[in-house]
């Protein structure tokens, strides 16, 4: 599969990774939370093979051979100490050596405890990785990375990420090579997640911006280890955290948020997008509870 790097129209002073894809190729994988659980996690939620499913869905992802892989964070319990790395980095390898572009986002595991050799060991891997937002073009559809691990940001940082954002977001409106936009950071604005709940700051900060976007047709995020989808103002949020982290229990509680998805929840999942003429359709590819191999999920579409 080739890739060929182009020079994007849009200029503006940040990292951009455009991609321009040959007419046959495309189909874009979205994955997050690929990390190994933590021997603490395990005292309060069931394991469940999470390290070979994580296995599993990669090699599915292989199998589908999409032009390029976004990974929403998440990607290994420490990021600091290199032998979390492993068995990614022989999926990664495994990927490239396919013709799979590889980009990723930062999760709270990527930079927890040492940050600054968590976020040496994330660069090394993602090298168009930019901690104060970057984006990619993959086929007429720019994919927006934000980082939203507020707490390890200076408030320069987030200031600069977000005039970033919003700059971005405009330019993007007037980009007739663009003809959709996607936004994406780790932590979820809205989720039933007993254990990490919904991110008031990626509501924040990111959101209105979304809302706003003509161009902007999902914004999808990991860290709530479930498959859930909220529909808000028109627009779609998806959280696709199954590529390996233990499960987290769903509130059931009255004030819950409405879940389009709510009879969906498969453990292990990614999600595939392919682009048509006029829409953008989005399927969930999930691992079978017994292993013995990957189906097609929910499956949505949302116009140009």
């Amino acid at each position: 599969m080739n890739l060929r790097l182009q020079p994007c129209r849009v200029s503006i002073a940040s990292l951009v990774v455009c991609v321009s894809i040959q007419a046959a190729a495309q189909t874009v994988a979205f994955l997050s939370d690929t990390q190994a659980p933590m021997w603490v996690e395990k005292l309060v939620l069931k394991s469940n093979n999470n390290v070979a499913a994580t296995g599993l869905v990669f090699r599915d992802i292989l199998d589908q051979r999409p032009a390029s892989l976004f990974i929403l964070g998440d990607v290994v319990k420490a990021g600091y100490k290199t032998k979390t790395w492993q068995n990614i980095d022989r999926y990664l390898d495994s990927c490239r050596k396919a013709g799979i572009k590889v980009s990723a986002l930062l999760g709270n595991h990527d930079v927890m405890t040492r940050q600054r050799k968590g976020e040496a060991q994330f660069q090394r891997r993602f090298p168009d990785h930019n901690r104060t937002g970057f984006y990619v073009v993959v086929d007429s559809v720019a994919v927006l990375f934000l980082n939203s691990n507020f707490s390890k940001m200076s408030s320069g940082d987030i200031q600069a990420q977000q005039s970033w954002y919003i700059k971005t977001l405009k330019a993007m409106e007037s980009d007739n090579g663009v003809l959709a936009t996607i936004v994406s950071c780790h932590h979820a604005p809205y989720t039933n997640s007993k254990i990490v709940g919904s991110s008031k700051n990626v509501q924040k900060y990111f959101v209105p911006g979304y809302l706003a976007s003509l161009k902007a047709r999902l914004f999808i995020t990991g860290h709530s280890h479930n498959f859930e989808w909220f529909k808000k103002d028109g627009k779609d949020f998806l959280v696709i955290g199954g590529g390996g982290g233990l499960r987290q229990p769903l509130t059931t509680k009255e004030d819950r948020l409405e879940d389009a998805a709510a009879e969906y929840k498969p453990q292990f999942h990614y999600v595939r997008m392919q682009r048509f003429p006029d829409q953008l359709r989005f399927t969930s590819r999930y691992l079978k509870p017994d292993f013995s191999g990957f189906a097609d999920g929910v499956s949505f579409t949302v116009a140009y």
